[in-house]
C-alpha cells in the first residue's frame, strides 16, 4: 500500500498529518528516510516514525444494505454519502468495492485493505454481481440470448462478457453479470429495448446480501477469503 495509507493504519494521524512527517524525512524504511508519500511499502518492510516501529491495524471489510437516495462516496453530493451510516471508528479509511447509482440499492462492500479490494474489481477475476431488476416492458424472448453472447453498448469498442438472465415474474428478473462497466445493467436493458425501474443488487462473490436497509455488518473470515 501508500505508505501514507500505511501511516494511516499504524497510527492516529489523518492522511495530512502523515504527508507532513513523510515529507519532513521523519519517516524511515528499511533504514532510509523516504520523503514520497506514494511510494508502495509492504506490511514486511521495517517502517519506523521517530524511532518506533509501526504495525498496520488489521484490515476491515464489511457489507452495507444501501438504500436509495445514497451516494457511494466518502463525501456528501446531491444525496448523502452512505458513509453516514457507518458508526465505526476512522470510517473515512474504508473505500467501497464497485459503487452503485444513487438510487440502486443494495449490497456494497467497504474495505481498508487495496489489494482485497483490487482483486475483486479486476476484469480479470470476473468476479459475479447479482442484481434484481424491475422492468418498465415483459423482457423480449431474444433478451436473454442476446445477454449471454454479449452484445455492443452505445459508445463501447468491445461487447459485454456473456451475462445470465432468471426470470422472476412478467417484469421482474435476476441478471448476473462479471464486468462493472458505467451504468451497465441500464444500458444493458436499454440496448434491448426495455428500461430498468429499480435496481438492486443481491450478490456479489459468493457474498450474499443479509442485512436490513441501511444497516451493515463485518464479513465473515470465510467471506473475505473467498475473493
Amino acid at each position: 500500500m501508500r505508505l501514507d495509507k500505511f501511516l494511516c493504519k499504524s497510527t492516529e494521524l489523518s492522511r495530512t498529518e502523515a504527508r507532513r512527517v513523510i515529507h519532513a524525512g521523519e519517516v524511515v524504511v528499511n533504514g532510509s528516510a523516504v520523503t514520497d508519500e506514494a511510494i508502495q511499502v509492504h506490511e514486511n518492510n521495517c517502517i519506523t516514525l521517530a524511532g518506533q516501529r509501526l504495525v498496520a491495524r488489521p484490515s476491515r471489510y464489511l457489507m452495507m444494505h444501501k438504500p436509495a437516495g445514497t451516494l457511494c462516496s466518502n463525501v456528501d453530493g446531491i444525496y448523502p454519502s452512505l458513509f453516514h451510516r457507518l458508526d465505526i471508528d476512522r470510517a473515512e479509511d474504508l473505500h467501497i468495492v464497485g459503487r452503485l447509482d444513487a438510487d440502486t440499492t443494495g449490497l456494497v462492500l467497504l474495505t481498508d485493505d487495496g489489494r482485497w479490494s483490487f482483486n475483486i474489481i479486476r476484469p480479470q477475476q470476473q468476479c459475479e454481481k447479482t442484481y434484481r431488476v424491475a422492468l418498465r416492458d415483459p423482457l423480449a424472448e431474444e433478451a436473454a440470448a442476446t445477454f449471454a453472447r454479449g452484445l455492443l453498448l452505445q459508445g463501447e469498442s468491445a461487447p459485454t462478457l456473456p451475462a445470465r438472465v432468471e426470470s422472476l415474474g412478467s417484469r421482474e428478473v435476476l441478471l448476473t453479470i462479471t464486468e462493472g462497466r458505467f451504468h451497465q445493467v441500464k444500458r444493458m436493458f436499454a440496448a434491448v429495448g426495455n428500461r430498468v425501474v429499480s435496481l438492486h443488487r443481491e450478490q456479489i462473490g459468493a457474498v450474499r446480501l443479509d442485512v436490513p436497509s441501511g444497516q451493515w455488518r463485518h464479513l465473515t473470515t470465510d467471506e473475505v477469503r473467498s475473493f
